[in-house]
């Protein structure tokens, strides 16, 4: 039904005759418009467990190239898209690789993690006015499918996407992906996927209000809904408040129900986050709550071949609490008191700090109710502002997170580290 729905929108959206906004109109051409970027990153994560599981940490060399075409001129523009992605394992293994929350190589099936690993992609593209439709290799950024860039190499999807953005401030999206790539593995159905649909659009209101609503449906999985309102109070000239509210709703397919061995099929996650920024400093408040009858919780990313998972992209996960835990149990309460600093103020630019300390209670469990857990996050990053290392980024992130006995089947407690060092460059 979905997948009906989607093929009308599309439908609707390349055959509108009255668009208030042309793009295509703009084209300089294929050559003229094109850019080819290319990444270097340098990534390290450690975890050291609590509960006497060996502790995991991976540490690779990465180069992300990626391309990008401009559109042929004319009533319908055409274009490609392409990426080329390489990683090589710079830490010996000895047993520390292949923690699912890490994945910087996938282990293979003589259990020790691939030296170095590579692959790439293509899209071809086509314009309408401001309607876009792509069909190959792509990594989509939308809150029911929000591919994980945030480990060595990123995740990408293969099928289309229509992004639609004829009217001023509104954006409409529909999609259909067959096949998903691991970031850990080569190939492009490495992550089990059969296929998930998506969506959904935005709308900017006003320049302080913009909201969001969005659908997907994961073959013989799940299918997920997603609200978002976010407000911004301006209050003098460097003061405002922010409040931003972020929800799920998801229902599993009995099929899945089980095969996961999952005890309910459905879950409502929300969260509500109060932000004040005053010159270079921000408080954040949130509270975030879970409900339903599942014992997964909120699920999303991961692979379904061999961590029981969805394959929905390791960020589909827009809520206010999540750091090394998302606070997503089932039946979970939680709680943010969060601190940012723009050293920018102080003669650093390009430095910034946040600190949160996020505690959740009333987890269940299947042996269980009332179990609690806590996170301290810490960060610092720095951006280099000129010279020939501009824009290298340098990010520092540690937290500790301790859960409760009654916990344990849920989550586990541990000290993590992150090492990132990402350095752009603009080719052309």
């Amino acid at each position: 039904m979905l997948n009906k729905r989607i093929s009308l929108i599309a439908l609707g959206m390349l055959s509108a005759t009255q668009a208030l906004a042309d793009d295509q109109s703009q084209s300089k051409g294929f050559v003229e418009d094109s850019s080819l970027k290319v990444l270097l990153r340098n990534a390290y994560i450690n975890r050291d467990y609590k509960d006497g599981r060996a502790d995991k940490a991976e540490w690779g060399q990465a180069a992300i190239g990626t391309y990008s075409s401009g559109f042929t001129q004319g009533t319908v523009g055409v274009g490609v898209d392409a990426f080329g992605l390489y990683a090589l394992r710079l830490d010996g293994g000895k047993g520390r690789t292949g923690a699912q929350g890490i994945d910087f190589f996938k282990k293979g099936d003589s259990g020790n993690a691939a030296d170095d690993l590579s692959k790439g992609g293509a899209a071809v593209k086509f314009r309408l006015s401001s309607t876009t439709l792509t069909y190959g290799d792509q990594m989509p950024v939308l809150p029911v499918l929000n591919y994980d860039n945030s480990r060595l190499l990123p995740e990408s999807y293969t099928g289309t996407l229509i992004t639609s953005r004829e009217i001023k401030g509104l954006e409409l999206n529909a999609g259909r992906f067959t096949a998903e790539s691991r970031k850990s593995a080569e190939g492009r159905d490495s992550g089990g996927l059969k296929s998930i649909n998506v969506l959904g659009g935005s709308y900017q209101f006003t320049e302080q209000f913009k909201a969001a609503l969005y659908a997907s449906d994961v073959e013989d999985v799940l299918k997920k809904q997603y609200v978002n309102a976010n407000y911004v109070f301006p209050i003098d000239k460097d003061q405002s408040l922010a409040l931003d509210f972020n929800g799920y709703r998801t229902k599993l397919d009995d099929s899945y129900v089980r095969e996961s061995g999952a005890t309910g099929d459905d879950n409502k996650i929300w969260s509500l986050a109060a932000t004040f920024v005053t010159g270079p400093h921000s408080f954040t408040l949130a509270h975030q709550r879970s409900t339903g009858d599942s014992n997964l919780g909120y699920p999303y990313g991961g692979y379904q071949k061999d961590q029981g998972r969805v394959g929905d992209g390791g960020n589909t996960i827009l809520l206010a609490n999540s750091y090394w835990s998302d606070f997503n149990a089932e039946d979970e309460r939680s709680w943010q008191l969060g601190y940012g600093l723009d050293f920018g103020t102080f003669g650093v630019p390009g430095l910034s700090y946040n600190v949160a300390y996020v505690r959740g209670d009333n987890i269940t469990t299947s042996t269980s109710d009332g179990g609690t857990e806590r996170e301290i996050f810490n960060q610092f990053k720095y951006v280099v502002q000129s010279g020939p290392a501009k824009d290298l980024s340098v990010k520092l992130r540690s937290s500790i997170l301790r859960v409760s006995q009654k916990s344990s089947e849920y989550n586990v407690s541990g000290n993590e580290v992150r090492v990132f060092v990402d350095y752009p460059i603009n080719v052309f």
